[in-house]
């Protein structure tokens, strides 16, 4: 049997798939029709059938025509042989029956000739049928021919296509490298943006908390109660695991006669977050070694209207630079912590 899946697979290595496909199934039909046919071997030994037939034939007429001339010599003789005529007659008879039995198989020849006539005729049909299939699976190579060809040139054009692609792609390339350098250098002027930045930044923190240095200690005191002992500074503290906090507003004092640490830092614009920054980084961090703590915010602006409010929930005291200054004028409001 034909294996049509081989057939499939080796086409669709260079047809596309549903051309490979109906290739395949054409073939198997072809070798199926040819199946359903003689095949080349069966004409081969009724060939063979048919000479072994005719050599036949020609012996058989060989013997009629020996025995023809026996006849004639048989008929010569009658006079010659009037003794032996008993004999000859025997003979003759003999001659007779084997003549009978001649043309009876002469008789069966024929009619096997006539089979054998009707079954080459058959094979001819059979051939014409063949031909015919053939012509038809020769149109379909020719149109799956035309069909590569045309592949061919469309693949020709894809490839032409994909090379332009290619070329537009290393350009892109080519246009993103330049990018990523200008990227570069963006980043790195970013950087140095940044560190002036935070250096303005801590700049402006260090002026913040020097006016505070000077204008918290009587603020602490009309608005909380809070008697500094010592003047404020920028310091570090130990927290409870051992580690090193700097703390940009430090100093003791005492409130209703109980010790307390101011622990503080300016902001330039101060938000929700930075409260809890400072909450977690500063107060909690350092309020298990230094017992009670005050914690007071300094900053030049809030971030939205509801920081002041929060602070005050937190227990942070909070100021404006603006309020740091000797000449500005206290009142139960601006003066109060905000």
């Amino acid at each position: 049997m034909i294996n049509t899946l081989r057939i499939y697979e080796e086409l669709s290595q260079t047809l596309e798939p549903k051309a490979a496909h109906k290739l395949a199934s054409v073939l198997g039909l072809i070798y199926e029709d040819l199946q359903q046919t003689v095949t080349k071997s069966e004409f081969d030994d009724l060939r063979q059938v048919v000479r072994d037939l005719a050599e036949a034939q020609k012996r058989t007429e060989a013997q009629i025509k020996d025995l023809a001339e026996a006849q004639k010599r048989t008929e010569a003789r009658v006079e010659e042989l009037a003794e032996a005529q008993k004999r000859t007659e025997t003979r003759i008879e003999d001659l007779a029956e084997a003549q009978k039995r001649t043309e009876a198989r002469v008789a069966e020849l024929a009619e096997a000739q006539k089979r054998t006539e009707a079954r080459v005729e058959e094979l001819a049909e059979a051939q014409a049928h063949t031909e015919q299939a053939l012509a038809r699976l020769t149109e379909r190579v020719d149109q799956l021919t035309a069909r590569v060809d045309q592949l061919a040139v469309r693949m020709d054009q894809l490839t032409a296509r994909l090379d332009q692609l290619t070329e537009r792609v290393d350009q892109l390339a080519v246009r993103m490298d330049q990018l990523a350098e200008q990227v570069g250098v963006l980043s790195r002027r970013l950087d140095d943006t940044n560190r002036q930045l935070g250096g303005l930044s801590a700049t402006v923190g260090y002026t913040l908390e020097d006016a505070a240095y000077r204008g918290l200690p009587p603020l602490l005191e009309r608005d909380h109660g809070l008697v500094l002992a010592e003047p404020l500074r920028r310091d570090w503290l130990t927290d409870a695991e051992g580690r090193d906090v700097e703390v940009n507003i430090l100093g003791r004092g005492t409130r209703g006669g109980e010790p307390v640490w101011v622990i503080g830092e300016g902001k330039a614009q101060l938000s929700r977050n930075d409260v809890d920054r400072f909450l977690k980084r500063r107060v909690e961090a350092l309020t298990p070694v230094c017992g009670k703590v005050f914690p007071v915010l300094v900053t030049y602006m809030v971030t939205s209207r509801d920081v002041p409010q929060y602070a005050r929930e937190q227990g942070v005291a909070l100021y404006y630079s603006y309020q740091l200054h000797p000449a500005y004028p206290g009142t139960a409001v601006s003066g109060r912590a905000l």
